[in-house]
């Protein structure tokens, strides 16, 4: 496995900084959070910042994972969307077309995956209406990911429409894909008293192309330094190990941008320690 940091965690600093100061630490893989400093999709800059973020990762001999979760990067007025769920085809699209873009960064970047997740369920829709939306969109985005070569890792999200690793064992059984997998965020996992981490581990160790951790308490959807929460982190580690999983282990703290260095340097220690255990 690599170690790694989310770049949603770094947000007041430029990109290139970020990735510099976390291959500095001794990370091994970046999980970039497109955003409108961070390889903003519709920059003008996109093509000469892809080419330095590019030279950065090869320099330093890092992977990285592209995350699609930005808050306001597509609508400045309200989180998260559009999403693939929306009423209006002409939103749906919007978002289907970012997610393209994002499949394109990722081809460039020798990515290991696109990360994404459904969005807000429709208050006014049946669960089968909703799922056959979702599965459409994500049908479509694999015949795309499968012309780059790109991974497709999806997040069950708290609040979202596929929350639960049941909802996503839904989809994923009818996307039906190789290139459709997984990102399991363990915090969210544990938040929503979802079953053992380690379970699901073993239970998706081969379509599982991208992992997010924190630290979390039940209940409660936010993301903590390792030993504020409840959770035990040196056994998924060691789940981790036991299942050889060979991808990137992301430290995903957004709240912590104003104190991100120390963050990660601490995340590093830990996990580091972990890992060699």
């Amino acid at each position: 496995m690599r170690v790694g940091y989310n770049t949603n965690g770094f947000a007041h600093h430029r990109l290139e900084d970020a990735i510099a100061i976390l291959a500095g630490i001794g990370y091994r893989s970046i999980a970039i959070t497109l955003d409108h400093h961070a390889l903003d999709p519709y920059s003008p800059e996109l093509p000469d910042q892809r080419r330095r973020v590019r030279a950065l990762l090869d320099k330093h001999g890092l992977h990285c994972v592209i995350e699609t979760g930005s808050r306001f990067l597509l609508n400045p007025r309200v989180k998260h969307a559009p999403t693939l769920l929306d009423h209006s085809p002409e939103d749906r699209d919007r978002r289907g077309e970012f997610l393209g873009r994002a499949i394109d960064l990722a081809h460039y970047l020798s990515a290991d995956a696109v990360s994404f997740w459904s969005g807000a369920r429709p208050p006014d829709l049946s669960d089968d209406q909703v799922m056959e939306r979702l599965v459409q969109g994500c049908q479509s985005l694999a015949v795309l990911a499968q012309r780059r070569g790109v991974r497709l890792a999806f997040e069950p999200e708290p609040g979202m429409f596929v929350d639960t690793m049941a909802r996503f064992a839904e989809l994923h059984a009818r996307v039906d894909h190789r290139l459709f997998g997984l990102t399991l965020d363990a915090g969210h996992v544990h938040c929503l008293g979802d079953g053992r981490i380690g379970e699901h581990l073993i239970t998706w160790r081969e379509c599982l192309f991208n992992l997010h951790l924190e630290d979390m308490r039940r209940g409660v959807h936010e993301h903590l330094m390792f030993g504020d929460g409840e959770m035990d982190i040196a056994a998924i580690m060691a789940d981790l190990r036991k299942i050889d999983y060979q991808f990137g282990v992301h430290v995903e703290l957004p709240r912590h941008s104003h104190k991100a260095v120390e963050t990660a340097r601490k995340s590093f220690e830990l996990l580091g320690e972990l890992t060699r255990g």
